[in-house]
């Protein structure tokens, strides 16, 4: 099983890794795509209006831009150190020990609007990049990635069953054949059900853990629902789609 989660735009500071090496990464059948949008990062931001632009950030993120001026030479860490927010706080990865810590490094991957696809330990600096940035005069970032990224992802999904956390715009960089898919909901005293926005990524947050550290290999939706379900969430499923159900 493996869990694919979205980014974070908050990132961890720093790391104790060597400087960017693509061929450090997993799938090395991404890295034409990686290596035109680092060398794009880079250029851009060399030119602050027209980098605040693509990247939709203000004057007082300017340090975002000097995390992409400084792609190649700054240190890296481990993906899943490098995210932060409240999905990563959740799944709180680094309290995790002994067998549950290893199948959570093997189980865990990101999408990525820089580098589509990373597994636990690739080494990756701290950047700005999300899924709806629009780089000038290039396409966009779905149009970008969805021949080089849905190939492995279909790879993936042929050996292994893949529960795909990604909201809407890091799915549409990749879709995934059969993946199971979580939906989140608000029931409310009265019955009604309402769509989770702020804790959605809360909910997601804790789902993965469970997932992530689980005993149990799960390889259809009723069996992922059935390990959340021993955990304490309340699922349902409807096919491939599970929706987590918290009462308000």
């Amino acid at each position: 099983m493996i869990v694919l989660l979205p980014p974070s735009e908050t990132k961890r500071e720093g790391g104790d890794g060597p400087p960017l090496r693509l061929d450090a990464m997993a799938t090395p059948s991404l890295n034409p795509v990686r290596e035109a949008l680092v060398d794009e990062l880079v250029a851009l931001a060399g030119d602050p209006a027209a980098c605040r632009k693509a990247l939709s950030i203000s004057a007082s993120q300017d340090a975002e831009m000097q995390r992409n001026a400084e792609l190649r030479v700054s240190p890296t860490m481990p993906a899943l150190h490098r995210y932060t927010g409240v999905l990563y706080d959740n799944l709180d990865v680094t309290s995790l020990r002994g067998a549950a810590a290893i199948r959570a490094r093997e189980r865990l991957a990101v999408g990525s609007a820089l580098f589509g696809l990373l597994r636990a330990d690739d080494p990756v600096p701290a950047y700005r990049l999300s899924a709806s940035s629009k780089l000038p005069g290039k396409p966009t970032l779905s149009a970008r990635w969805k021949s080089a990224l849905e190939p492995v992802l279909a790879e993936l999904a042929a050996d292994e069953l893949v529960v795909d956390l990604r909201s809407g715009s890091y799915a549409a960089l990749g879709r995934i054949p059969h993946a199971v898919t979580v939906d989140c909901l608000t029931e409310h005293p009265d019955g009604r059900r309402t769509v989770i926005t702020h804790f959605n990524k809360a909910h997601k947050g804790k789902l993965a853990r469970i997932l992530a550290a689980s005993r149990a290999e799960p390889n259809d939706a009723a069996a992922v629902a059935a390990v959340a379900r021993r955990a304490g969430l309340h699922i349902e499923r409807d096919g491939n789609t599970l929706t987590i159900i918290v009462s308000q």
